[in-house]
């Protein structure tokens, strides 16, 4: 009897736990194969994939009582990932291989019946737990070397073949260092310049405010008037992605299934579903422990939600505890997964059903307009810092006689109110004023009584909520810090309430 031990990673969210899988391959009894330690429909067929594997590659499957324990045996183990372990850890415990390189030594991988190594989901988040755990070593598909090897200070090598990792095992071969080539060519990227945009000072402004303090947005306006496309110029003027921060976000991608990582993912995402998604889609979920929706593959981006009255107020009012926190919590069966989602919300709709381009020729009654407009719920929308309209254009020249300013401009105002936001808050753990707690808000950095007046105002006249109260400081901080002022005043205030004041289509 033999018994010996390879690893693996389970995969909760974006948090990996190690897994110990044990092999013991013992004489007597007829030959069998047992997989234990909770494993999904997936890795119990990798009973079948791995014996073929195995004896596809030329080596000898033992005719004798295989048992695989996955520990810890608890959890619930799922997907295919663990192939590649499992068949090292039968060919270690029939001593048709040598052990000692497999200690420290983590393998993910699926195997092909005649033994390619195919690429998996997951392999950053992965990769990632397994040095956290202090695992030396990594062995992964080739086709996904370079994602894995983001991560650093893990020795990682790339397998195509299961006959490669037995010759690695044998030190009769070598597996791969280096990622193929056409893994590393980077697509280009769309341009999209504010330029494009005629029009529309109010949304701009709108726009630039909420690049500058992670404010979520609101356009109304009627079709055509540009509401999609300054949207998707938001992305365009937020700063790139700081290190922990693209590591957290191509780590999402990369569990949602999404093309392998050659790079970290420096520009902040930008999502845009369809309307007609479902909430699985939205905020994530799925058979057995939930995959992340667009809520978290938008995490550190834009979150875009065009035609919004149109999505019902089930999907929209999914979206509130993901705004307030900043994280999906999805409770299974099998567990709860946690996935971040803090992303900057843009909400675009027309003002009615009808939706014609001039509001005098809107043929809808009243109270079929206050119902549709009325999908955005109070709760939703007090979470909505910036509320612009757009207006139809009048002429195609440019208006006022003055050139639309570009994306190159505006970015550099955003970047300097961004610079200043994190200068101020940088010592407490906040990187933007829409991070900033309430309480903070009103002890630490608290204005003077002159410049909160009509916020006191607003909260005598049920005008505004306490949390809109908040959400209005927090404007008034970054349209200071894009003027340049040291701390808010009165003007700033009046205008973060002015935003707030246009819900009505």
């Amino acid at each position: 009897m033999a018994l010996h031990r390879t690893w693996a990673v389970a995969l909760f969210g974006v948090d990996g736990v190690l897994v110990e899988i044990e092999a013991d391959v013992r004489k007597g009894g007829l030959p069998s194969l047992q997989l234990l330690g909770l494993p999904d429909s997936a890795l119990q067929e990798s009973k079948n994939r791995v014996r073929s594997a195995i004896v596809n590659c030329q080596e000898n499957w033992p005719a004798r009582c295989v048992t695989l324990a996955l520990s810890p045996a608890a959890i619930p183990k799922t997907g295919t990932s663990y192939d590649l372990a499992l068949a090292c850890a039968v060919l270690a415990g029939a001593e048709q291989v040598p052990p000692h390189r497999l200690n420290g030594t983590v393998l993910f991988g699926e195997l092909a019946l005649d033994g390619r190594v195919r690429a998996v989901r997951g392999l950053l988040p992965a990769v990632l737990a397994a040095k956290r755990a202090g695992m030396p070593r990594a062995i992964v598909p080739t086709a996904g070397l370079a994602e894995a090897k983001l991560v650093e200070g893990i020795d990682v090598m790339g397998a195509n073949h299961l006959r490669d990792v037995v010759a690695w095992l044998r030190e009769t071969g070598e597996l791969d260092r280096e990622p193929p080539s056409a893994a590393r060519a980077a697509e280009p990227s769309e341009t999209l310049d504010l330029a494009d945009v005629m029009g529309q000072p109010e949304a701009r402004w709108a726009l630039e405010v909420a690049a500058a303090g992670g404010h979520h947005l609101l356009l109304v306006g009627p079709p055509g008037t540009g509401k999609t496309m300054l949207a998707r110029r938001l992305g365009g003027l937020l700063p790139d992605l700081t290190p922990q921060e693209a590591l957290e976000v191509t780590a999402i991608h990369s569990v949602a299934g999404e093309s392998p990582c050659a790079d970290l993912m420096t520009a902040p995402p930008f999502v845009a579903p369809h309307h007609s998604l479902s909430i699985t889609a939205l905020v994530g979920g799925g058979a057995g422990l939930a995959r992340p929706g667009a809520v978290s593959r938008a995490h550190r981006g834009v979150l875009l939600l065009d035609e919004a009255c149109e999505l019902g107020p089930k999907r929209l009012e999914a979206l509130r505890t993901a705004l307030e926190e900043g994280e999906i919590r999805l409770a299974r069966r099998d567990g709860t997964v946690r996935y971040p989602a803090r992303f900057q919300l843009v909400l675009a709709t027309n003002p009615c059903p009808c939706a014609p381009a001039r509001d005098v020729d809107c043929q809808c009654p009243p109270q079929a307009r206050r119902r549709y407009f009325g999908k955005l719920s109070g709760p939703l929308m007090d979470r909505v810092d910036l509320r612009a309209r757009t207006r139809p254009m009048l002429a195609m020249a440019s208006q006022l006689g003055c050139e639309p300013e570009p994306t190159e401009v505006v970015r550099k105002r955003v970047g300097d109110a961004r610079a200043a936001a994190l200068q101020r808050w940088s010592a407490h753990g906040w990187q933007t004023n829409t991070e900033v707690p309430g309480p903070a808000l009103r002890r630490e950095f608290a204005l003077p009584r002159q410049a909160t007046a009509l916020l006191d105002r607003g909260l005598e006249t049920g005008a505004i909520t306490a949390r809109g109260a908040d959400r209005c400081l927090r404007v008034a901080w970054t349209l200071a810090d894009l003027e340049g002022s040291s701390r808010p005043d009165a003007d700033h205030v009046a205008a973060a309430l002015e935003f707030r004041d246009r819900r009505s289509p």
